[in-house]
């Protein structure tokens, strides 16, 4: 029988998938919403949500720490001589992480109290 994987398996198979996209050479083929910006906040808002699916009691360090990934990111791609780092990319890092805490917690908000 398989055994059930760990809740935070989603979140880091996600985070690894993000930063090998977002090191490779920038080509066509890549998945995209259309706007580079838009494609850097739906990575985080996902990346957020699947965080706090793993680690629910965690919000502050999720924040913080996702950000910090997306800092990387950007230092990363500056090495790499064919992406750039962008202070709009961190900006909509921010956004995306901002608009996926939003969403969890919403949903804390909205959740039917079981009796």
């Amino acid at each position: 029988m398989l055994k059930a994987l760990p809740r935070s398996t989603p979140f880091w198979l996600c985070a690894i998938a993000i930063l090998v996209l977002s090191l490779m050479p920038d080509t066509k083929a890549l998945p995209s919403t259309g706007w580079d910006k838009s494609n850097h906040a739906l990575a985080f808002m996902v990346l957020y949500l699947l965080a706090a699916r793993a680690y629910p009691q965690r919000s502050y360090a999720l924040l913080s720490g996702l950000l910090a990934f997306g800092v990387l990111i950007e230092i990363l791609q500056s090495l790499t001589g064919y992406r750039f780092a962008e202070w709009a990319d961190l900006l909509a890092d921010g956004i995306g992480v901002l608009l996926g805490a939003t969403l969890w917690h919403a949903r804390l908000l909205f959740k039917r109290p079981s009796y």
